[in-house]
């Protein structure tokens, strides 16, 4: 696994135009799990990008996959605010980096990619959260949690077609089968969501070794615990190890402690294509 970037106390950034500036706070852990001889999954925590990757392909095939999503994006989006074009820039250049990687696998390389990056919408600081294949992004605000992202996976269409509930989706045979990944010879497809960032909110980026294991109500206890973000992070993945850890868990805790009041603006439904 590749680990980019470390945790910060407080770490505040001005916002362009105006008086007013973001204060973040966020940690990271990942552990391999109970089942797995290795890790998998990757991620990078370092303002303005908080993203985890969950590589799919064997062993070493699947690391490098999802090293390659990080690495891309940790080289791209830089400065205190990026923009959704060098989130695009940096996925499709890790796409590229994958088809190098699998030139000699028959079952294809391949990775999930969720995340949350710092950017500017009309002057005001917002998240800018994406995702492609099932690792999520949650946010927990004002006492409630709210999962941003949907699932690209075959049990969540089901879900959405009516054919199976919620309660029986962890015990359906597919599962672990997603419909969009970052790699597999295909141009990868994220979905995006803006959220701004308000002072109070508190945003989860975890691998489905998280949500496999611990629940939607109990990921809200730990959000809602009043922890540091490096406290809660681990008791995230001590968490997942109590309930069997049967994958690789990696999660990102980042709190907002302060920022300017944001213009009148509506949270966007998710968007399948960003114009750079």
């Amino acid at each position: 696994m590749t680990e980019i970037g470390a945790s910060a106390i407080a770490h505040t950034v001005a916002v362009p135009g105006s008086d007013g500036v973001v204060t973040l706070s966020w940690a990271a852990a990942t552990d391999t799990g109970k089942r797995r001889t290795a890790n998998e999954d990757s991620f990078l925590a370092q303002a303005p990008a908080f993203v985890v990757a969950d590589g799919m392909g064997g062993h070493s095939a699947g690391d490098l996959a999802s090293a390659a999503v990080v690495e891309r994006l940790a080289e791209t989006v830089v400065g205190d605010f990026t923009t959704l074009a060098d989130v695009e820039r940096a996925l499709t250049a890790a796409t590229d980096d994958i088809t190098v990687i699998a030139a000699d696998s028959l079952l294809g390389v391949g990775t999930t990619a969720t995340g949350a990056v710092l950017v500017l919408e009309s002057g005001d600081p917002f998240f800018a959260v994406f995702n492609i294949g099932d690792s999520r992004v949650y946010a927990f605000e004002r006492n409630e949690l709210t999962q941003v992202t949907v699932d690209h996976s075959v049990v969540q269409e089901l879900i959405e077609s009516g054919a199976l509930s919620a309660e029986d989706a962890e015990f359906h045979p597919d599962s672990n089968v997603i419909t969009r990944a970052v790699g597999f010879g295909v141009p990868p497809m994220a979905d995006y969501w803006m959220i701004p960032a308000r002072t109070g909110l508190r945003l989860l980026v975890c691998s489905d070794g998280l949500t496999k294991e611990v629940s939607a109500d109990r990921i809200r206890l730990h959000l809602a615990a009043g922890l540091s973000p490096e406290e809660t992070a681990g008791a995230l993945i001590d968490a997942a190890l109590a309930e069997g850890g049967r994958d690789n868990i990696t999660a990102i805790v980042v709190d907002v402690l302060s920022a300017p009041e944001p213009s009148d603006f509506e949270d966007t439904q998710p968007r399948a294509e960003v114009s750079p």
